[in-house]
């Protein structure tokens, strides 16, 4: 999707700090982290929220893929919080399927 920011960053169009890359997914610093590790995981698949995910292998490499920028962060073994928002209520602010991971020390709490 061309208005996408999430497809435009997979692309190329829009520069990131990538930390993680594979065929289905991509992992880049948030340009507004919460904590000292704050990094987004999304599929490299438009898919708008987790209510539309349709194929169950979809999630488990997602995990997949948060657990491996965890080890790169080093923050594995310390413990991390992956948080994914669903739709407006949910705290969706972009409507391209994306997890969080945030660890490395004290969270902000009120921004999450």
């Amino acid at each position: 999707m061309s208005n996408c920011i999430f497809c435009r960053i997979i692309a190329g169009e829009i520069p990131c700090s990538k930390v993680y890359e594979d065929d289905l997914f991509l992992a880049f610093d948030d340009i507004n982290p919460v904590a000292p590790v704050h990094v987004v995981v999304v599929p490299k698949k438009h898919i708008p929220t987790l209510m539309d995910v349709a194929d169950d292998g979809l999630m488990q490499g997602l995990t997949d893929a948060l657990r491996a920028t965890a080890r790169i962060k080093g923050i594995d073994n310390r413990g991390f919080k992956m948080v994914i928002n669903c739709n407006k209520e949910g705290g969706q602010v972009i409507y391209h399927l994306h997890a969080h991971l945030i660890g490395g020390g004290t969270i902000d709490k009120n921004k999450i």
